[in-house]
């Protein structure tokens, strides 16, 4: 299995991707009455994903956790929800994944504030009696 950080950046770069291809969709048709939706696809599908990613690459004794796994899949299902979520309600269809995906977002940014508050940012120093542990060769 790939590291958590790993999956943080691959998803996050997957996300970007697809916001890219729908810019150029948008672009080419232009129509961007979608853009909101757009946003928050590279808002929260590539820059918070990699942001997450970076902490947890910087904290891996947090990214070990299963706390932190279940943050990873919380925030890919806050953009799987989201983002069509905002489209639908966009064209009058229903709001409710939109309000679903926006419950799921704050969610994962209130699980990311306790993992910051919980083990803090860097390598664990209390598991090495206050030296800094050597970084570790990537997967």
């Amino acid at each position: 299995m790939k590291s958590l950080p790993t999956l943080f950046f691959a998803t996050a770069a997957f996300f970007a991707l697809c916001g890219m291809i729908w810019g150029i969709q948008m672009s080419a048709t232009h129509d961007h009455s979608l853009s909101p939706a757009h946003g928050h696809l590279n808002l929260i599908g590539f820059v918070v994903m990699s942001v997450f990613g970076t902490y947890y690459a910087l904290t891996a004794h947090a990214a070990r956790t299963r706390l932190a796994a279940i943050h990873y899949l919380l925030v890919t299902l806050t953009v799987i929800v989201l983002v069509p979520g905002i489209v639908m309600a966009m064209t009058g269809t229903t709001e409710t994944l939109a309000q679903i995906g926006s419950m799921l977002a704050v969610v994962s940014m209130a699980l990311f504030v306790f993992m910051v508050l919980r083990h803090g940012v860097g390598p664990d120093r209390a598991a090495t009696g206050g030296a800094v542990p050597q970084a570790q060769p990537a997967e």
